[in-house]
């Protein structure tokens, strides 16, 4: 079909009708939330955390993580791990964390059997390597954000956090992951200022959470590949 983007090997298609297409078709792909979901997935691994993506949160993911002797994170400023980046410095080696998010976690659960990477501005290049590994087709993914309606909404952070992880890979790179490339390298330069000025960093920021949009923006500075094993993210 068209929208597998099967004519190229570096492929880039938005939110759960992305992965429903990509799926089954490449080696690997690279699911995307900068805000915050696989801005939390990297910092928690780097600390060799356990990360188990959850679709929401309810009284099954409050089952789910007593079942597995987990963690369950909970609201931002809640005093535990939450989506917010800077509550998972305090992830330590072999914890198991739960952590519901409606969209990067959500598309982590839709990827089946295809080996799935979570990626971000903090560990792109350390991500775009360990994809290669797989073969030459690479699908990312980015999540984007939710209308109140339940529809998809494109947001600047993912688009932008996908054309990190692409700036790093070669191939045969289609329209789509070529248009997030050129946007990454748009704004290369003035990424935490992209963040801060964006629609979801808006909301981060009067909320009190600025220091999360200044994690997210930080560039290759984690080796942490978050690779999906056994419905958790663990470090590669």
């Amino acid at each position: 079909m068209w929208f597998d983007q099967q004519s190229y090997n570096i492929r880039c298609e938005w939110g759960a009708g992305g992965v429903a297409a990509l799926a089954g078709t490449v080696d690997v792909l690279v699911v995307v939330d900068v805000l915050s979901f696989s801005t939390c997935v990297d910092v928690a691994t780097r600390h060799h955390a356990i990360v188990y993506p959850y679709p929401l949160k309810d009284e099954s993911a409050a089952a789910f993580a007593q079942r597995i002797h987990g963690v369950l994170a909970g609201p931002r400023g809640s005093g535990s791990f939450s989506l917010s980046p800077a509550s998972m410095t305090q992830a330590s080696a072999g914890m198991r964390i739960v952590l519901p998010s409606l969209n990067g976690a959500t598309l982590s659960r839709l990827t089946g059997s295809t080996p799935t990477l979570s990626g971000c501005f903090r560990n792109a290049g350390a991500v775009a390597r360990c994809a290669g590994t797989f073969g030459p087709r690479v699908g990312v993914i980015p999540a984007g954000e939710q209308w109140p309606d339940g529809t998809l909404r494109p947001s600047l952070e993912d688009w932008l956090g996908a054309g990190a992880i692409l700036s790093h890979l070669d191939g045969l790179f289609s329209p789509e992951a070529s248009g997030a490339r050129a946007a990454f390298e748009a704004h290369r330069g003035d990424l935490v200022a992209a963040l801060k000025q964006c629609v979801s960093g808006r909301e981060l920021i009067e909320q009190g959470w600025e220091s999360d949009v200044l994690i997210a923006g930080e560039l290759d500075v984690s080796a942490t590949a978050p690779i999906l094993r056994d419905g958790a993210y663990r470090a590669a």
